[in-house]
């Protein structure tokens, strides 16, 4: 490893928001910058820029680049964190990220929890976003910074199907008020159901991690407020889809 980079190797696997946390205990500064190691980024100024953003717009607490596959295929929609993609070199505030490149201030990090490590593996990047807008926050995709990564099927790990659908039960039961737990996870079983109503195989395993979730506690629940709510659904997404 090049000079002054320090290498920290965990004696298990974690999961990828422990393994996160883990690097982040070590580290000081005022802001913390965390990028998978399939992902890169082609400026050398990325950072410069990027804490520019941060510091000019004061109450962002988070900030997601656009992700471009750098062999020229066409990057997933997925990538683009909001409901009406448009054109993925838009701004706009957004109320999830994709986890692979993610810069935030210090205090919000922390004050945020870090990582939601019970999940290990697929929407953290969501509870984390929540958590930065029940700070009064605002969080942000920059759509004239880009971070180069693969575009590879999540659905490759073997896990995925059941951990989307227990994770999303255990985002709901960690984060929002118990009146809404009900309705942001029947709003996606409807999703999964229309999206995958032909391949009953990533049915019945969504199935499956859905019933863990609700069976299942993940702990560290830490309710938005009505009034967060409000803010979001003012801001453009209620935390309900």
């Amino acid at each position: 490893m090049p000079e002054g980079v320090r290498v920290l190797q965990l004696p298990e696997n974690a999961g990828i928001p422990a393994g996160r946390n883990r690097g982040a205990e070590l580290v000081a500064g005022d802001y913390v910058f965390f990028l998978d190691d399939d992902a890169s980024l082609p400026s050398p100024t990325f950072l410069l820029d990027a804490v520019a953003l941060l510091r000019r717009e004061g109450d962002v607490g988070l900030l997601q680049p656009r992700v471009v596959d750098p062999s020229g295929v066409a990057s997933p929609r997925r990538w683009i964190p909001r409901l009406r993609k448009g054109d993925p070199a838009e701004s706009s505030d957004v109320f999830s990220v994709w986890e692979g490149a993610t810069l935030l201030p210090r205090d919000v990090f922390d004050a945020c929890g870090g990582w939601g490590e019970p999940y290990f593996y697929a929407h953290e990047g969501i509870e984390l976003a929540w958590r930065v807008w029940a700070q009064g926050r605002r969080v942000r995709y920059a759509g004239d910074l880009v971070a180069h990564h693969p575009a590879i099927d999540p659905a490759r790990h073997a896990e995925y199907h059941r951990l989307n659908a227990r994770n999303r039960v255990w985002l709901a039961k960690r984060n929002l008020p118990w009146p809404l737990v009900p309705v942001y996870v029947g709003s996606w079983t409807a999703v999964q159901v229309l999206r995958w109503a032909t391949t009953p195989r990533r049915l019945g395993a969504w199935f499956g991690g859905w019933a863990e979730g609700w069976r299942t506690s993940p702990g560290g629940r830490r309710s938005m407020g009505w009034a967060t709510v409000a803010r979001m659904a003012r801001s453009g997404r209620p935390p309900v889809i």
